[in-house]
């Protein structure tokens, strides 16, 4: 059947010539056996060296708080880099303080150095890119400011980086072609940092490959994404099917930009954190009636006149309005617009007003926490009903069902009062309360801890060292899980070997399986590299740290432990 397969379908991808299939039935059996390996192995062939399982040295990460070798990495000709860059350079010494924080606080504890791709799918030209054109006319910075940080972050815990800004850069070691031959050789990075745009042109670009290595991805995905979108079959049975989602990763492999639910990690950014000084300089110069508006497009104002007006009576507006030759019409005339403002610029505004006022959109950006963190008092319309997929053209199509009760509702659930109000701008007592309460309450700058670069850097720091899983390792031929994870200063850990009973286990170390049983076996999960035959433990209570076999390689759950107290992992307490 694979050989009629074969000839028929092998002039349909170069990848197959790449892997030597020239039409005869030759070529069509050594494919089928060395490259998918759906044929028993050929006599002729030389099988004198057995396969092998991919190893690499372990290497250490190390703090770094120089960002010059990564500002190189991201490179230039668009603007959304230069952005990048410039929060990069401004943010560089409290990304290095925190690094010296985290480090004395891990106690030079031993980190692993990953090989980590990081994929900015929706910034390449094969997305259409229209972010890059917008940076300087008042276009969305969200995602930018995430991805800037997360890079930097990456950089600053010492991790091997490789930055792919387009899909000609992405290189995954995959056969060229149209994605129909597998990756034979081991993936050439340990984490993928990527986005909905970035896993659609990976599948493009990986065919089959993707499915054997998705537990490798991290999805940045800004608004997150529920389990009942992410599973394709139960997605497509029960509605919940969208343009988006329908991956079947993990959900916890969909990182945030704000903790939404449990159910994804959460990601987040940094703002900037201010010492006691610049506290106490920006609470003795705050003018009192002095507002700032969240808006940087000029149709982000229309039908704003009545609560305007209200505001006007108290306090002098100030915008920061894209415009390229005349004042836009959309914002009144008592407005001090001071157009599109560099960071430093806007941080300067916002360190000397008392209120930052939302429209209603743009939804959960990083403004108002920077706002917040410059001694701003927050204030933010009330949804009714909430918006959500069921009642809002933003929100359709995106994979999740989450009712969104505020323009910010981390704001306003996990900062509240008095830095943030969320008051419903229709009813005008209301509102005009509202400003005369801001207008006669006193905040200092507030930031919450996870939105510090010392907050985050622990934050991706922990992902990545237990967010992969505990340690897998094969043992020898003849060694049980005790002596394997103790050569690699770890402890078998029996309480995990339900993690590394399966399929995906063993692809992961790259073993070749002809055969694949579930056997009531003690040694099991195991492989044997000779014949090609793997095994699974059919009855959980034989799960063993101490079985071995002259037979087997055993699949090995190790974890780390505390000096002095091996019963416990080093972050048990």
């Amino acid at each position: 059947m694979y050989h009629q397969w074969m000839r028929a379908r092998w002039t349909s991808d170069p990848c197959y010539a790449f892997y030597g299939v020239d039409g005869s039935d030759c070529s069509f059996l050594i494919y089928l056996n060395e490259v998918e390996w759906f044929c028993p192995p050929l006599a002729w062939r030389n099988h004198s060296s057995p396969p092998t399982v991919h190893t690499h040295t372990r290497q250490t990460a190390a703090f770094r708080t120089d960002l010059s070798s990564l500002l190189d990495l991201v490179g230039t000709g668009k603007e959304s880099l230069s952005f990048m860059k410039r929060r990069m350079r401004r943010l560089a010494s409290q990304w290095g303080m925190a690094a010296q924080r985290l480090h004395a606080k891990l106690r030079q504890r031993w980190r692993e150095q990953k090989k980590i791709l990081v994929h900015v799918g929706f910034l390449t030209e094969e997305s259409g890119d229209v972010f890059s054109p917008k940076v300087l006319k008042g276009g969305p910075l969200g995602e930018m400011v995430q991805w800037a940080d997360i890079l930097t972050a990456l950089h600053v815990l010492g991790h091997n980086l490789k930055i792919s800004m387009s899909v000609k850069e992405l290189y995954l070691g995959v056969p060229p072609g149209r994605g129909s031959c597998p990756l034979t050789g081991p993936l050439p990075f340990d984490l993928i940092y990527t986005d909905y745009h970035g896993m659609q042109q990976m599948k493009q670009h990986m065919g089959l490959s993707l499915k054997r290595h998705k537990c490798h991805i991290r999805v940045i995905d800004t608004f997150g994404t529920e389990p009942a979108y992410n599973h394709e079959d139960y997605a497509t049975l029960h509605g919940y099917r969208t343009n988006w989602g329908y991956w079947n990763l993990n959900s916890r492999q969909y990182m945030t930009m704000f903790p939404h639910t449990p159910d994804n990690s959460f990601m987040g950014f940094v703002s900037e954190e201010l010492n006691d000084t610049e506290k106490s300089s920006i609470m003795r110069n705050k003018v009192n009636n002095m507002a700032v508006v969240y808006g940087k497009e000029a149709s982000m104002w229309k039908g704003k006149e009545g609560f305007l007006q209200i505001l006007h009576r108290y306090m002098e507006v100030h915008g920061t309005v894209y415009y390229e030759t005349q004042r836009p019409p959309e914002v009144p005339a008592y407005v001090k617009n001071h157009g599109l403002l560099p960071q430093h610029e806007l941080q300067t505004l916002l360190r000397k007003a008392k209120l930052f006022i939302g429209f209603g959109f743009p939804y959960e950006g990083p403004a108002p926490l920077e706002a917040i963190a410059n001694g701003c008092i927050y204030l933010q319309p009330k949804f009714h009903p909430p918006h959500s997929s069921l009642n809002h053209e933003f929100f359709r199509g995106k994979p999740t069902s989450r009712e969104v009760s505020s323009q910010h509702p981390y704001a306003e659930q996990y900062i509240g009062r008095p830095h943030v109000m969320t008051v419903d701008y229709n009813n005008s007592q209301e509102f005009d309360s509202a400003i005369r309460e801001i207008m006669s309450t006193k905040v200092e700058p507030y930031l919450p801890y996870e939105y510090t670069c010392e907050g985050m850097l622990e934050r991706v720091h922990a992902y990545i060292q237990h967010q992969v899983g505990s340690p897998l390792l094969a043992s020898q031929e003849g060694q049980s899980c005790v002596e394997a994870c103790q050569r690699a200063n770890l402890v078998c850990e029996p309480a995990l070997f339900r993690f590394v009973n399966n399929r995906e286990a063993l692809r992961g170390l790259e073993v070749q399986c002809e055969v694949v049983e579930a056997e009531v076996n003690h040694v099991f999960p195991a492989f044997s590299v000779l014949r090609r035959e793997c095994g699974l433990q059919k009855d959980p209570l034989l799960y063993s740290c101490a079985g071995l076999s002259p037979k087997y390689r055993r699949l090995c759950p190790c974890r780390d432990y505390r000096r002095g107290q091996v019963a416990l992992c080093r972050d048990c307490l």
